[in-house]
């Protein structure tokens, strides 16, 4: 198997900043044991998922190419999904949702390559391949869905999110680690949880992020489709899980219309969830996201805009009338009359235009911060960025002039003016000033002293974002959490019991009883806690109709359900 990362044309296309999360998918690390927990979910899906899963999912899985024998390798997969625009990258468990999100943009499926464990085979929170390769991939043949998925990704990627949505990826995403480590630490699990907890308590208003995330979750990870009554599954969540895809149909699921109002409900990823919201086809998806992108600063702008990108403390990008992006962490803004006058960042800051940085306004042109006033003039109904040549020229704004302008809310700017940078359509986007002093009552807000000023030609904020709007002006690799996936050296133990597995999985195609009795054998002697080696055996055996060693692996089974009666629905073959 090929363990590099093969690009294609759709992997192509992603920005640099972005393949920072791709790793390889190094398939001989999947052992034995993990392609039998693959074939078990797989087998238990394709009996159970024809009656409860929307129609795409089955014939995704046939035109995917996705097997039920062995875990997918991601280069054949990728060879299928090209055909449907898509392609699909292996990553390290959870990544930031930006960047997730960002990923969905470019039509490109994150896979967390890993396999849960056996003792998580009906559900786990930790993203891994069964859930996003045989949860995710059979349903984007599906166009309308695949669309609303790239849409969500182009939409999702811009929310603004809140300091403490950074610190609940961080905990959930090392929750995920240690539930799925092979020796679990429960008191660094019960640490995480708590943090957690006090995360969801907290009274702070939910973020467009936290807001958006919610409405993946409730479409994307956990959605149902059609009637209230009669639903079917699409959600990934439920698709990839043999426990709770068959739960989620009774009536102690409360199912609810999808609307809007899904975005205001969290969830919890490691219990069940109590309720699910039915869309009534995918079309309604995208109507659905549509109306939140509405209220997000992506399409509002203005001051509540501004103020989201400040309290957020991340990097945000403000988008004036213009059409000049001013990219950096903002950390104030005056207003006047609900309206921002002033806006100001702190550290580097890019500025451009149509998401392509402007010649001479890199990161290394602003290292420490960039303001500007925004509006129009006082006493003027013109706005500058609407003034033609002659307007500018009678107004005196134009090179080698020393102009005195005061904007509507009292900001005031003296100075020099040296040159202007236009867009292909001729407006104004900056103006250059030297010897310059801008100030607002008593505040200096820059002064001749600090060198040249560039000041943003704008008469409102249309737009307020989260990131850059040129990804290759800023440094973004800080954006890959350091917890990583704890991968133990395997134990002498484990390394027999996988290679009786390998022996089993020979036996599907070579029978030998002899071997096939000493395995059931040792199973009983030395491994009895081992379902799954048990199943794989009794389906080998069924193959080849030994029936007198499936009378005696049925009636080892029977004990083991009488031993241990919670995994009893696991063995019912």
């Amino acid at each position: 198997m090929n363990n590099q990362i093969i690009s294609n044309p759709v992997l192509d296309r992603l920005p640099k900043h972005l393949l920072q999360f791709i790793k390889p998918q190094v398939y001989e690390d999947y052992s034995p044991i993990d392609h039998a927990v693959w074939r078990y979910v797989m087998k238990k899906n394709i009996a159970i998922l024809p009656k409860l899963a929307h129609a795409s999912y089955l014939k995704g899985l046939e035109q995917t190419g996705i097997s039920i024998d062995k875990i997918p390798n991601m280069y054949g997969m990728n060879r299928i999904l090209k055909e449907i625009g898509w392609a699909a990258v292996a990553v390290d468990g959870f990544i930031p949702p930006q960047a997730f999100m960002a990923f969905q943009a470019y039509n490109v499926l994150v896979i967390a390559s890993d396999i849960r464990q056996l003792e998580h085979i009906e559900y786990t929170p930790a993203p891994d391949i069964i859930h996003e390769a045989a949860g995710h991939a059979p349903i984007i043949t599906n166009p309308d869905y695949a669309e609303y998925l790239r849409r969500f990704g182009e939409i999702g990627s811009k929310a603004i999110s809140s300091s403490s949505d950074v610190e609940m990826y961080e905990a959930a995403r090392k929750l995920s680690i240690l539930k799925e480590a092979r020796v679990q630490d429960d008191n660094a699990i019960a640490k995480v949880e708590q943090e957690i907890e006090r995360l969801q308590s907290s009274a702070e208003p939910m973020s467009e992020m936290a807001r958006i995330r919610n409405l993946h979750w409730w479409t994307v990870e956990y959605g149902l489709i059609g009637d209230l009554d009669d639903p079917k599954i699409y959600g990934a969540g439920l698709l990839s899980s043999i426990g709770e895809s068959q739960a989620c149909m009774s009536s102690q699921v409360t199912k609810l219309p999808y609307n809007i109002e899904a975005a205001y409900q969290s969830f919890d990823i490691t219990k069940a969830q109590p309720q699910l919201f039915v869309t009534p086809n995918f079309a309604h998806l995208s109507e659905v996201l549509e109306e939140f992108a509405n209220t997000m600063a992506l399409r509002k702008g203005g001051l509540s805009g501004l103020e989201k990108a400040i309290n957020s403390q991340q990097l945000a990008t403000v988008e004036l009338s213009t059409g000049l992006q001013i990219s950096g962490i903002f950390t104030k803004v005056i207003s006047d009359d609900g309206r921002p006058i002033y806006i100001q960042t702190t550290g580097a800051t890019a500025l451009a235009n149509k998401n392509k940085t402007l010649i001479g306004h890199e990161t290394t042109n602003h290292p420490d911060g960039f303001g500007s006033p925004i509006g129009k003039l006082k006493g003027i109904n013109l706005a500058i960025e609407d003034m033609s040549p002659r307007d500018l020229k009678h107004y005196n704004i134009y090179e080698d002039e020393r102009v005195s302008l005061e904007f509507e809310g009292g900001v005031k700017l003296t100075g020099d003016i040296v040159t202007g940078t236009r867009n292909l359509k001729g407006k104004i986007l900056i103006i250059k000033f030297k010897n310059c002093l801008v100030t607002y009552k008593d505040q200096v807000l820059f002064e001749p002293s600090w060198g040249v000023y560039d000041m943003a030609v704008g008469k409102s904020v249309t737009s307020v974002y989260s990131g850059p709007a040129d990804c290759n002006s800023f440094d973004l690799t800080q954006l890959v959490s350091e917890t990583k996936t704890i991968h133990l050296p395997k134990t002498a133990e484990e390394l027999k019991l996988e290679n009786l597995y390998t022996i089993v999985d020979q036996l599907r195609s070579t029978w030998n009883k002899s071997t096939a009795n000493q395995i059931l054998e040792t199973l009983k002697t030395e491994y009895p806690k081992d379902w799954l080696l048990c199943f794989e055996l009794l389906h080998a055996a069924q193959q080849y109709k030994d029936s007198s060693l499936v009378k005696d692996i049925t009636a080892y089974m029977s004990d083991l359900k009488r031993k241990r009666p919670e995994i009893g629905h696991l063995l019912e073959s």
